[in-house]
């Protein structure tokens, strides 16, 4: 009798699943019995393809640090490639916010972001980046995109304000510069905001003067 779910199933169904449950509601969401019934499966037979809910977990971080890691620059300057993968990275933190956060509960943050940072090693080395400035620019790069993701994160989770940006710009002396105040009431494009901080950041990092610069002591 077990036979018909087991075949009926595989590993990644399984997981596929799980995955999204956890995107959905959450790693607490994640049950076994929930994930039975999403895949109107037997619990017995989820725990033959995966194990308990801690392996079940395990195989969902495993999966997660590898789909972070199947990043390929594009573009054809070094600016270019860099800001391509900041956007990927991005983009693979704010489509799996629940699993990224499971990622970093289970202690496996850093091994998460090793894939990323090799990445873009390979891109500071090929700009002639070495050594301790090489370093910097891979965690400038890498906080650079932790930290906007993490803003846009609380921004959409925040309770709706009470006045507004567009409100409170209205009311704002902005001197002989109108268009700020509008600018400023408008939704922000976050998207292009990063990309726009991200391009800045490294340009500056990959200008000249920074390549030629001694490393500091401490690096």
């Amino acid at each position: 009798m077990a036979s018909g779910p087991r075949s009926a199933l595989s590993r990644e169904a399984v997981l596929d699943a799980a995955a999204g449950l956890v995107r959905q509601h959450g790693p607490d969401a994640l049950t076994m019995r929930k994930l039975a019934a999403e895949l109107d499966t037997a619990v017995t037979s989820i725990y033959w393809h995966v194990g308990g809910r801690e392996a079940l977990l395990d195989a969902l971080v495993e999966r997660t640090v590898a789909d972070l890691g199947e990043i390929r620059p594009a573009g054809r300057t070094p600016e270019q490639r860099v800001v391509s993968v900041a956007c990927a990275l991005r983009r693979r933190l704010r489509d799996h916010p629940h699993l990224v956060a499971l990622v970093h509960e289970r202690g496996l943050t850093e091994r998460m972001f090793l894939p990323a940072q090799q990445v873009l090693v390979r891109e500071a080395h090929a700009a002639g980046l070495r050594g301790a400035r090489a370093a910097e620019f891979v965690r400038a790069v890498q906080f650079q995109v932790v930290g906007h993701v993490l803003v846009e994160r609380n921004r959409e989770r925040a309770p709706a304000q009470h006045p507004g940006e567009e409100e409170l710009w209205r009311a704002v002396a902005t001197g002989d510069d109108p268009a700020l105040a509008r600018a400023l009431a408008r939704p922000v494009d976050t998207e292009r905001l990063f990309v726009t901080a991200v391009s800045a950041l490294v340009r500056s990092l990959l200008a000249p003067s920074a390549l030629t610069r001694p490393p500091d002591s401490a690096g």
